[in-house]
Protein backbone atom coordinates (compact mmCIF):
# COMPACT_ATOMS: atom_id res chain seq x y z
CA UNK A 1 0.00 0.00 0.00
CA UNK A 2 3.20 2.30 0.19
CA UNK A 3 3.48 2.50 -3.03
CA UNK A 4 0.71 4.06 -3.84
CA UNK A 5 -0.75 7.99 -4.28
CA UNK A 6 -3.16 9.27 -2.00
CA UNK A 7 -5.73 9.53 -4.96
CA UNK A 8 -5.06 5.81 -5.07
CA UNK A 9 -5.52 5.49 -1.71
CA UNK A 10 -9.00 6.51 -2.09
CA UNK A 11 -10.07 4.99 -4.18
CA UNK A 12 -9.39 1.97 -2.95
CA UNK A 13 -10.76 2.40 0.15
CA UNK A 14 -13.75 3.23 -1.60
CA UNK A 15 -13.73 -0.25 -3.46
CA UNK A 16 -13.20 -1.65 -0.52
CA UNK A 17 -9.81 -3.38 -1.33
CA UNK A 18 -8.87 -2.37 2.72
CA UNK A 19 -9.76 -1.29 5.52
CA UNK A 20 -8.95 2.56 6.96
CA UNK A 21 -7.82 0.44 9.90
CA UNK A 22 -5.51 -1.86 7.83
CA UNK A 23 -4.00 1.24 5.97
CA UNK A 24 -3.50 2.83 8.80
CA UNK A 25 -1.63 -0.18 10.62
CA UNK A 26 1.01 -0.42 7.33
CA UNK A 27 1.69 3.31 7.59
CA UNK A 28 2.49 3.42 11.63
CA UNK A 29 4.70 0.15 10.72
CA UNK A 30 6.46 1.70 8.30
CA UNK A 31 7.39 4.58 10.67
CA UNK A 32 8.36 2.53 13.46
CA UNK A 33 10.55 0.53 10.84
CA UNK A 34 12.38 3.19 9.41
CA UNK A 35 11.56 6.72 10.91
CA UNK A 36 14.59 5.33 13.46
CA UNK A 37 16.79 6.88 10.58
CA UNK A 38 14.90 9.62 9.26
CA UNK A 39 14.01 10.90 12.16
CA UNK A 40 11.30 12.70 10.15
CA UNK A 41 8.95 12.68 13.29
CA UNK A 42 8.62 14.37 16.65
CA UNK A 43 5.66 12.98 17.85
CA UNK A 44 3.94 9.41 16.62
CA UNK A 45 -0.09 9.24 17.82
CA UNK A 46 -0.47 5.53 17.22
CA UNK A 47 -3.35 4.80 19.50
CA UNK A 48 -5.45 8.31 18.29
CA UNK A 49 -4.89 7.23 14.87
CA UNK A 50 -6.26 3.47 15.36
CA UNK A 51 -9.34 5.02 16.74
CA UNK A 52 -9.35 7.92 14.28
CA UNK A 53 -9.16 4.95 11.87
CA UNK A 54 -11.69 2.91 13.22
CA UNK A 55 -14.22 5.51 13.41
CA UNK A 56 -13.41 6.38 9.39
CA UNK A 57 -14.26 2.83 9.03
CA UNK A 58 -17.56 2.97 10.51
CA UNK A 59 -18.29 6.24 8.55
CA UNK A 60 -18.00 4.61 5.61
CA UNK A 61 -19.67 1.56 6.63
CA UNK A 62 -22.61 3.71 7.32
CA UNK A 63 -22.15 5.47 3.92
CA UNK A 64 -21.25 8.99 5.52
CA UNK A 65 -17.59 8.57 4.01
CA UNK A 66 -16.21 11.18 2.07
CA UNK A 67 -13.60 11.69 -0.59
CA UNK A 68 -10.66 11.36 2.26
CA UNK A 69 -12.60 9.78 4.91
CA UNK A 70 -9.75 7.05 6.28
CA UNK A 71 -7.16 8.25 4.88
CA UNK A 72 -3.21 8.98 6.38
CA UNK A 73 -1.50 12.41 6.94
CA UNK A 74 0.93 13.67 9.45
CA UNK A 75 1.08 17.67 10.69
CA UNK A 76 4.10 19.66 10.83
CA UNK A 77 4.96 19.89 14.12
CA UNK A 78 3.95 23.93 13.84
CA UNK A 79 0.35 22.74 13.96
CA UNK A 80 -1.82 22.84 17.34
CA UNK A 81 -3.15 19.57 18.51
CA UNK A 82 -5.49 19.13 20.78
CA UNK A 83 -4.18 16.55 23.51
CA UNK A 84 -1.08 16.35 21.49
CA UNK A 85 2.44 17.88 21.74
CA UNK A 86 3.06 20.96 19.97
CA UNK A 87 6.55 21.38 19.89
CA UNK A 88 7.39 23.45 16.58
CA UNK A 89 10.80 22.16 16.97
CA UNK A 90 11.92 23.89 20.02
CA UNK A 91 12.74 23.09 23.63
CA UNK A 92 10.85 26.49 24.91
CA UNK A 93 8.01 24.24 23.44
CA UNK A 94 9.18 20.58 24.84
CA UNK A 95 6.21 20.08 27.07
CA UNK A 96 3.58 22.47 25.31
CA UNK A 97 0.47 20.35 24.82
CA UNK A 98 -2.24 22.63 23.04
CA UNK A 99 -5.58 22.79 24.26
CA UNK A 100 -7.40 23.29 20.85
CA UNK A 101 -6.64 22.52 17.76
CA UNK A 102 -5.56 24.72 14.78
CA UNK A 103 -8.07 25.35 11.95
CA UNK A 104 -6.12 23.04 9.52
CA UNK A 105 -6.42 20.19 11.85
CA UNK A 106 -10.06 20.76 12.41
CA UNK A 107 -10.86 21.25 8.47
CA UNK A 108 -8.55 17.24 8.50
CA UNK A 109 -10.38 15.67 11.00
CA UNK A 110 -13.83 16.46 9.76
CA UNK A 111 -12.69 15.45 6.79
CA UNK A 112 -11.98 12.57 8.21
CA UNK A 113 -8.59 12.01 7.82
CA UNK A 114 -6.59 10.20 10.18
CA UNK A 115 -3.52 11.75 12.28
CA UNK A 116 -0.31 9.68 12.81
CA UNK A 117 1.58 12.07 14.11
CA UNK A 118 3.38 15.23 14.31
CA UNK A 119 6.67 15.74 11.91
CA UNK A 120 9.91 17.17 12.59
CA UNK A 121 11.01 21.05 11.85
CA UNK A 122 13.54 23.76 11.84
CA UNK A 123 12.72 25.43 15.00
CA UNK A 124 9.90 27.65 14.72
CA UNK A 125 10.33 26.77 11.10
CA UNK A 126 13.56 28.98 10.75
CA UNK A 127 15.84 27.10 8.87
CA UNK A 128 16.41 25.70 5.41
CA UNK A 129 18.00 22.39 6.00
CA UNK A 130 16.07 20.94 9.01
CA UNK A 131 19.21 20.89 11.26
CA UNK A 132 18.30 23.59 13.69
CA UNK A 133 15.24 21.42 15.64
CA UNK A 134 15.94 20.65 19.09
CA UNK A 135 15.47 17.02 18.17
CA UNK A 136 17.57 16.40 15.99
CA UNK A 137 18.50 16.85 12.24
CA UNK A 138 16.24 15.25 9.86
CA UNK A 139 17.50 12.80 6.76
CA UNK A 140 16.76 13.23 3.53
CA UNK A 141 15.94 9.63 2.15
CA UNK A 142 17.29 10.04 -0.89
CA UNK A 143 20.64 10.02 0.28
CA UNK A 144 20.77 9.97 3.97
CA UNK A 145 24.02 12.33 4.25
CA UNK A 146 21.92 15.26 2.80
CA UNK A 147 19.59 17.90 4.03
CA UNK A 148 16.21 17.69 3.56
CA UNK A 149 15.40 20.92 3.29
CA UNK A 150 13.47 23.23 5.34
CA UNK A 151 11.56 24.04 7.24
CA UNK A 152 9.06 21.30 6.88
CA UNK A 153 11.41 18.88 6.37
CA UNK A 154 10.44 15.99 8.58
CA UNK A 155 7.29 16.04 6.39
CA UNK A 156 8.80 16.31 3.18
CA UNK A 157 11.25 13.17 4.51
CA UNK A 158 8.34 10.93 5.33
CA UNK A 159 6.61 11.51 2.39
CA UNK A 160 9.23 10.98 0.30
CA UNK A 161 10.29 7.59 2.25
CA UNK A 162 6.72 6.67 1.84
CA UNK A 163 5.79 6.72 5.68
CA UNK A 164 2.90 8.53 4.64
CA UNK A 165 0.94 9.48 1.69
CA UNK A 166 0.61 13.14 2.48
CA UNK A 167 1.61 16.11 4.94
CA UNK A 168 1.08 19.24 6.23
CA UNK A 169 3.78 22.16 6.15
CA UNK A 170 3.92 25.64 6.32
CA UNK A 171 5.91 27.91 3.86
CA UNK A 172 7.59 31.32 5.03
CA UNK A 173 10.36 31.65 2.66
CA UNK A 174 9.95 28.74 0.73
CA UNK A 175 9.81 25.74 3.81
CA UNK A 176 7.34 23.91 1.37
CA UNK A 177 8.69 24.34 -1.88
CA UNK A 178 12.58 24.26 -0.79
CA UNK A 179 12.19 20.83 0.96
CA UNK A 180 9.28 19.26 -1.99
CA UNK A 181 12.73 20.00 -4.70
CA UNK A 182 15.02 18.21 -2.10
CA UNK A 183 13.05 15.12 -1.53
CA UNK A 184 11.78 14.44 -4.63
CA UNK A 185 7.95 15.69 -4.00
CA UNK A 186 5.41 17.13 -4.77
CA UNK A 187 4.40 20.95 -2.44
CA UNK A 188 2.29 23.68 -2.74
CA UNK A 189 2.44 26.85 -1.20
CA UNK A 190 -0.88 28.58 -1.54
CA UNK A 191 -1.44 32.71 -1.49
CA UNK A 192 -1.03 34.05 1.55
CA UNK A 193 -4.91 34.40 3.16
CA UNK A 194 -6.07 31.08 0.94
CA UNK A 195 -5.53 28.77 4.36
CA UNK A 196 -6.50 29.78 7.92
CA UNK A 197 -3.47 30.49 10.42
CA UNK A 198 -5.51 30.20 13.32
CA UNK A 199 -3.44 27.74 15.65
CA UNK A 200 -0.64 27.60 13.74
CA UNK A 201 2.39 29.00 15.67
CA UNK A 202 3.67 31.99 14.28
CA UNK A 203 7.36 32.90 12.82
CA UNK A 204 6.55 36.18 10.59
CA UNK A 205 2.94 36.78 10.44
CA UNK A 206 2.36 38.33 6.92
CA UNK A 207 4.51 35.62 5.18
CA UNK A 208 3.26 32.77 6.95
CA UNK A 209 1.22 30.08 4.64
CA UNK A 210 0.09 26.48 5.46
CA UNK A 211 0.22 23.98 2.65
CA UNK A 212 0.78 20.59 1.18
CA UNK A 213 3.35 18.24 0.61
CA UNK A 214 2.34 15.06 -1.52
CA UNK A 215 3.68 13.16 -4.19
CA UNK A 216 1.51 14.16 -7.06
CA UNK A 217 -0.59 17.48 -8.09
CA UNK A 218 -3.87 15.51 -7.82
CA UNK A 219 -2.82 14.92 -4.27
CA UNK A 220 -1.97 17.93 -3.64
CA UNK A 221 -5.39 19.05 -5.02
CA UNK A 222 -7.35 16.33 -2.92
CA UNK A 223 -5.92 17.87 0.43
CA UNK A 224 -5.76 21.17 0.05
CA UNK A 225 -9.46 21.76 -1.36
CA UNK A 226 -9.92 20.61 2.54
CA UNK A 227 -7.48 22.60 3.91
CA UNK A 228 -8.69 26.03 2.11
CA UNK A 229 -11.30 28.42 3.21
CA UNK A 230 -12.05 31.33 5.03
CA UNK A 231 -12.01 31.53 8.97
CA UNK A 232 -13.23 33.98 10.84
CA UNK A 233 -11.05 33.35 13.69
CA UNK A 234 -7.89 34.46 11.58
CA UNK A 235 -8.23 38.44 10.21
CA UNK A 236 -5.70 38.00 6.74
CA UNK A 237 -7.48 34.53 6.19
CA UNK A 238 -9.42 35.89 2.62
CA UNK A 239 -12.75 35.51 2.22
CA UNK A 240 -13.40 33.88 -1.47
CA UNK A 241 -15.11 30.90 -2.67
CA UNK A 242 -12.89 27.25 -2.76
CA UNK A 243 -12.95 26.00 -6.00
CA UNK A 244 -12.78 22.09 -6.85
CA UNK A 245 -8.88 21.62 -7.30
CA UNK A 246 -9.10 18.60 -9.00
CA UNK A 247 -12.09 19.29 -11.42
CA UNK A 248 -9.45 21.32 -13.63
CA UNK A 249 -6.41 19.20 -13.22
CA UNK A 250 -6.73 17.89 -16.56
CA UNK A 251 -7.34 20.40 -18.80
CA UNK A 252 -5.41 21.42 -21.78
CA UNK A 253 -2.18 23.83 -21.44
CA UNK A 254 -2.72 24.80 -25.02
CA UNK A 255 -2.49 28.65 -25.07
CA UNK A 256 -0.91 28.67 -21.62
CA UNK A 257 1.53 31.51 -21.24
CA UNK A 258 4.97 30.17 -18.93
CA UNK A 259 7.45 33.06 -18.59
CA UNK A 260 10.81 32.42 -17.59
CA UNK A 261 12.56 34.91 -15.80
CA UNK A 262 16.39 35.27 -17.16
CA UNK A 263 17.22 36.20 -13.52
CA UNK A 264 16.13 32.52 -12.34
CA UNK A 265 18.85 31.11 -15.35
CA UNK A 266 22.29 33.17 -14.12
CA UNK A 267 25.16 32.83 -11.73
CA UNK A 268 24.35 30.84 -8.82
CA UNK A 269 22.47 28.20 -10.59
CA UNK A 270 24.03 24.78 -10.35
CA UNK A 271 24.53 23.65 -14.51
CA UNK A 272 22.96 20.26 -13.94
CA UNK A 273 19.52 22.12 -12.04
CA UNK A 274 19.31 24.12 -14.89
CA UNK A 275 19.35 21.37 -17.16
CA UNK A 276 16.95 19.48 -15.48
CA UNK A 277 14.84 22.19 -15.44
CA UNK A 278 15.27 23.40 -19.07
CA UNK A 279 14.13 20.23 -20.12
CA UNK A 280 10.89 20.17 -18.17
CA UNK A 281 9.82 23.60 -20.35
CA UNK A 282 10.40 21.79 -23.22
CA UNK A 283 8.01 19.36 -21.95
CA UNK A 284 5.68 21.69 -21.21
CA UNK A 285 6.29 23.06 -25.03
CA UNK A 286 4.95 19.67 -26.12
CA UNK A 287 2.08 19.98 -24.39
CA UNK A 288 1.06 23.11 -25.70
CA UNK A 289 2.13 26.06 -23.96
CA UNK A 290 3.90 29.09 -25.02
CA UNK A 291 7.04 30.32 -23.36
CA UNK A 292 8.12 34.06 -22.94
CA UNK A 293 11.26 35.51 -21.61
CA UNK A 294 10.32 37.56 -18.61
CA UNK A 295 12.92 39.83 -16.68
CA UNK A 296 12.23 40.62 -12.76
CA UNK A 297 15.09 42.81 -12.10
CA UNK A 298 14.04 43.30 -8.61
CA UNK A 299 14.98 39.60 -7.71
CA UNK A 300 17.93 39.77 -6.31
CA UNK A 301 16.42 42.51 -3.66
CA UNK A 302 14.62 39.74 -2.32
CA UNK A 303 17.42 38.12 -0.26
CA UNK A 304 17.71 40.99 2.02
CA UNK A 305 14.22 42.18 1.96
CA UNK A 306 12.80 39.10 3.69
CA UNK A 307 16.05 38.87 6.06
CA UNK A 308 14.54 42.41 7.19
CA UNK A 309 11.11 41.83 7.11
CA UNK A 310 10.83 37.68 8.47
CA UNK A 311 13.45 38.29 11.46
CA UNK A 312 11.76 42.01 12.46
CA UNK A 313 8.27 39.88 12.81
CA UNK A 314 10.02 37.05 14.36
CA UNK A 315 11.30 39.05 17.36
CA UNK A 316 7.61 40.76 18.02
CA UNK A 317 6.20 37.01 17.60
CA UNK A 318 8.59 35.28 19.92
CA UNK A 319 8.75 37.74 22.59
CA UNK A 320 5.34 35.72 24.16
CA UNK A 321 7.99 32.99 25.15
CA UNK A 322 9.20 34.20 28.31
CA UNK A 323 8.76 31.40 31.01
CA UNK A 324 6.04 33.26 32.36
CA UNK A 325 2.56 31.31 31.03
CA UNK A 326 3.70 28.52 29.19
CA UNK A 327 7.34 27.26 27.58
CA UNK A 328 10.21 26.33 28.79
CA UNK A 329 10.82 28.09 32.09
CA UNK A 330 14.41 28.17 33.95
CA UNK A 331 15.42 26.53 37.53
CA UNK A 332 15.34 29.14 40.49
CA UNK A 333 15.37 32.48 38.78
CA UNK A 334 16.56 34.83 40.85
CA UNK A 335 14.04 37.86 40.23
CA UNK A 336 11.90 38.20 37.15
CA UNK A 337 13.94 39.87 34.53
CA UNK A 338 16.14 36.71 35.41
CA UNK A 339 13.54 34.60 34.47
CA UNK A 340 13.07 36.19 31.16
CA UNK A 341 16.70 35.94 29.98
CA UNK A 342 17.89 32.57 31.21
CA UNK A 343 14.51 31.00 30.26
CA UNK A 344 15.05 32.41 26.25
CA UNK A 345 18.73 31.74 26.39
CA UNK A 346 18.01 27.87 27.24
CA UNK A 347 14.81 27.29 25.47
CA UNK A 348 15.74 29.04 22.03
CA UNK A 349 18.78 27.51 19.73
CA UNK A 350 21.33 29.13 18.27
CA UNK A 351 19.24 30.21 14.89
CA UNK A 352 16.76 31.58 17.03
CA UNK A 353 18.45 33.61 18.30
CA UNK A 354 20.03 35.08 15.76
CA UNK A 355 17.21 35.79 14.10
CA UNK A 356 15.44 37.58 16.95
CA UNK A 357 18.42 39.49 17.23
CA UNK A 358 18.58 40.75 13.82
CA UNK A 359 15.14 41.49 14.07
CA UNK A 360 15.22 43.14 17.03
CA UNK A 361 18.32 46.08 15.74
CA UNK A 362 16.27 46.47 12.64
CA UNK A 363 13.43 47.55 14.84
CA UNK A 364 15.21 49.97 17.22
CA UNK A 365 14.73 53.22 17.35
CA UNK A 366 17.12 55.17 14.64
CA UNK A 367 17.14 51.99 12.31
CA UNK A 368 13.74 51.30 11.73
CA UNK A 369 13.72 53.50 8.82
CA UNK A 370 17.29 52.28 7.62
CA UNK A 371 16.13 48.60 7.82
CA UNK A 372 12.85 47.57 8.06
CA UNK A 373 10.75 50.54 6.24
CA UNK A 374 13.36 49.78 3.56
CA UNK A 375 12.51 46.64 2.92
CA UNK A 376 8.58 47.14 3.03
CA UNK A 377 9.30 49.20 0.10
CA UNK A 378 11.75 46.64 -1.73
CA UNK A 379 8.82 44.14 -1.23
CA UNK A 380 6.03 46.46 -2.78
CA UNK A 381 8.61 46.84 -5.84
CA UNK A 382 8.79 42.82 -5.93
CA UNK A 383 5.08 42.82 -5.79
CA UNK A 384 4.18 45.41 -8.30
CA UNK A 385 7.31 43.51 -10.58
CA UNK A 386 5.57 40.41 -10.59
CA UNK A 387 1.82 41.89 -11.21
CA UNK A 388 3.28 43.28 -14.14
CA UNK A 389 4.52 40.04 -15.56
CA UNK A 390 1.48 38.38 -15.46
CA UNK A 391 0.22 40.51 -18.00
CA UNK A 392 2.66 38.85 -20.02
CA UNK A 393 2.36 35.57 -18.91
CA UNK A 394 -0.22 33.17 -16.93
CA UNK A 395 2.65 31.01 -15.10
CA UNK A 396 6.02 31.99 -13.84
CA UNK A 397 8.44 28.89 -14.41
CA UNK A 398 12.35 28.39 -12.68
CA UNK A 399 14.35 26.37 -10.61
CA UNK A 400 12.63 25.85 -7.08
CA UNK A 401 16.66 25.83 -5.33
CA UNK A 402 19.79 26.86 -6.77
CA UNK A 403 21.15 23.35 -6.14
CA UNK A 404 20.30 19.55 -5.39
CA UNK A 405 20.06 18.44 -1.03
CA UNK A 406 23.78 19.77 0.27
CA UNK A 407 25.28 17.54 3.25
CA UNK A 408 24.18 17.65 6.52
CA UNK A 409 26.49 20.39 8.30
CA UNK A 410 28.13 22.02 4.86
CA UNK A 411 26.92 25.23 5.57
CA UNK A 412 26.45 24.92 9.80
CA UNK A 413 29.33 27.32 10.11
CA UNK A 414 27.91 30.22 7.15
CA UNK A 415 24.17 31.04 8.07
CA UNK A 416 24.41 33.65 4.64
CA UNK A 417 25.26 30.63 2.44
CA UNK A 418 22.38 28.98 4.04
CA UNK A 419 20.02 31.98 3.43
CA UNK A 420 21.26 31.87 -0.22
CA UNK A 421 19.22 28.50 -0.74
CA UNK A 422 16.29 30.43 -0.71
CA UNK A 423 16.84 32.85 -3.14
CA UNK A 424 14.36 31.68 -5.90
CA UNK A 425 11.29 31.33 -3.52
CA UNK A 426 11.33 34.25 -1.11
CA UNK A 427 10.01 36.59 -3.32
CA UNK A 428 6.67 34.67 -3.86
CA UNK A 429 5.76 34.77 -0.09
CA UNK A 430 7.03 38.71 0.31
CA UNK A 431 4.43 38.90 -2.77
CA UNK A 432 1.86 36.81 -0.83
CA UNK A 433 1.57 34.51 -4.06
CA UNK A 434 1.25 31.13 -4.71
CA UNK A 435 3.66 28.84 -5.91
CA UNK A 436 5.12 25.04 -6.47
CA UNK A 437 7.19 23.13 -6.70
CA UNK A 438 7.48 19.62 -8.46
CA UNK A 439 10.08 16.81 -9.12
CA UNK A 440 11.94 17.26 -12.38
CA UNK A 441 14.91 15.13 -12.24
CA UNK A 442 18.13 14.13 -10.87
CA UNK A 443 21.90 15.23 -9.81
CA UNK A 444 23.00 11.67 -8.48
CA UNK A 445 20.97 10.47 -6.38
CA UNK A 446 19.33 14.42 -5.14
CA UNK A 447 16.16 15.21 -6.71
CA UNK A 448 15.51 18.40 -8.68
CA UNK A 449 12.69 20.61 -7.97
CA UNK A 450 10.77 22.96 -10.96
CA UNK A 451 9.19 25.54 -9.16
CA UNK A 452 5.85 27.05 -10.98
CA UNK A 453 4.32 30.41 -9.58
CA UNK A 454 0.88 32.24 -10.25
CA UNK A 455 -0.88 35.30 -9.94
CA UNK A 456 -3.01 35.26 -7.02
CA UNK A 457 -5.23 32.58 -6.26
CA UNK A 458 -4.82 30.22 -8.81
CA UNK A 459 -3.51 27.54 -7.53
CA UNK A 460 -5.90 25.33 -9.46
CA UNK A 461 -3.42 26.88 -12.64
CA UNK A 462 -0.94 25.66 -10.85
CA UNK A 463 -2.47 21.89 -9.77
CA UNK A 464 -3.21 21.84 -13.51
CA UNK A 465 -0.20 22.28 -15.26
CA UNK A 466 2.16 20.53 -12.84
CA UNK A 467 -0.48 17.72 -13.50
CA UNK A 468 -0.33 17.61 -16.70
CA UNK A 469 3.82 17.19 -16.66
CA UNK A 470 3.11 14.49 -14.51
CA UNK A 471 1.25 12.55 -16.93
CA UNK A 472 3.70 12.67 -19.19
CA UNK A 473 6.68 12.08 -16.56
CA UNK A 474 7.11 9.62 -13.89
CA UNK A 475 10.13 11.59 -11.18
CA UNK A 476 7.27 12.31 -9.17
CA UNK A 477 6.62 8.30 -9.00
CA UNK A 478 9.77 7.31 -8.11
CA UNK A 479 10.85 6.13 -4.47
CA UNK A 480 14.55 5.99 -2.21
CA UNK A 481 15.41 2.38 -2.97
CA UNK A 482 16.06 2.24 0.81
CA UNK A 483 12.54 2.67 1.27
CA UNK A 484 11.06 0.93 -1.47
Amino acid sequence: MHTKTLAELARGLAAGEFSSRELTAACLARIDAHDGVLNSFISVSAERALAQADAADARRRAGAAGPLTGLPLAHKDIFCTRGVKTSCGSKMLDNFVAPYDAAVVERCDAAGLVMLGKTNMDEFAMGSSNESSYYGPVKNPWDLAAVPGGSSGGSAAAVAARLVPVATGTDTGGSIRQPAAMCGITGIKPTYGRVSRYGMIAYASSLDQGGVLAHSAEDCALLLGVMAGFDVRDSTCAEAPVPDYTATLNDSLAGLRIGLPREYFGAGLDADVARAVEAAIDEYRRLGAEVVELSLPNAELAIPAYYVIAPSEASSNLARYDGVRFGHRCAEPRDLLDLYTRSRAEGFGTEVQRRILVGTYALSAGYYDAYYLKAQQIRRLIRDEFLQAFTQCDLIAGPTAPSVAFDLGEKADDPVALYLADIYTVAVNLAGLPALSLPCGFKGQRPIGLQLIGPAFAEGRLLNAAHAYQQVSDWHRRMPQAFA
